[in-house]
């Protein structure tokens, strides 16, 4: 929300009085003074005039989970476990998952309660690289990191996807780097090849590599320079 609605919706004060606060210099953020009442500012941010606080900060969360296969990444399923049970229960109401992998995947999961950072993480258009290591029911073919490199055509999107990077590990397995996220993309682009995803691990989203310390089904919180390289 603009800083200068933030003001005006305090009970007598008029959006031509919030002006006047926030120029006389009256109004802090988290601290500092903000004269800028076109600046966004989030829930997790403090704001006060002189020394009453009209927002009060709310907690953000981000975290960084382990995901063990079995699990989905779902809030909550009748059917199957979710991998917010392995989240403390009081955090849990508070997060949603930035970056789904399906039931039968293991990685790098991050959950968060600001949907703003998330995004930049999971939207297709932003393009940050998304690293998995993929094992295949039958031997890579020669051409597949061509194809991929090429792009390949979802028929039910109608769209060829991002130029995609393929590093060949052995026969079977290879370590792949997407720009994109579609629904089961990996796992669609091998099909296009002819060939099945056995299992599919995902090592890093961006600049977030999971956490070699990190257990299977374990999580921990970011550190400030983690969340700050999302950007």
């Amino acid at each position: 929300m603009k800083l200068a609605r933030i003001v005006s919706n305090q009970n007598g004060i008029s959006r031509r009085m919030a002006s006047q606060l926030l120029a006389a210099g009256r109004v802090r953020v988290d601290g500092s003074v903000c004269r800028d009442g076109n600046e966004d500012i989030s829930r997790f941010r403090e704001v006060k005039i002189d020394k009453d606080i009209i927002q009060q900060a709310e907690p953000a969360y981000y975290l960084m989970l382990h995901k063990p296969a079995g699990y989905l990444s779902a809030t909550q399923d009748d059917q199957h476990p979710t991998v917010m049970e392995l989240i403390e229960p009081e955090l849990r109401p508070h997060l949603h998952i930035g970056g789904r992998l399906d039931r039968a995947s293991t990685g790098l999961l991050i959950l968060s309660n600001d949907g703003t950072w998330s995004r930049r993480l999971t939207e297709p258009a932003v393009k940050i690289p998304k690293v998995y290591r993929v094992t295949t029911a039958d031997p890579i073919s020669p051409e597949t990191a061509l194809r991929f490199a090429e792009g390949i055509w979802f028929e039910y999107e109608q769209l060829t996807t991002s130029p995609a990077q393929l590093e060949p590990l052995n026969d079977h397995e290879a370590r792949i780097t997407i720009f994109e996220g579609r629904y089961h993309q990996v796992k669609r682009m091998f099909h296009a090849m002819g060939n099945r995803v056995t299992s599919l691990h995902r090592e890093s989203m961006g600049s977030l590599v999971l956490d070699p310390e990190l257990p299977v089904g374990g999580y921990r919180h970011l550190s400030g320079s983690e969340i700050r390289s999302v950007g």
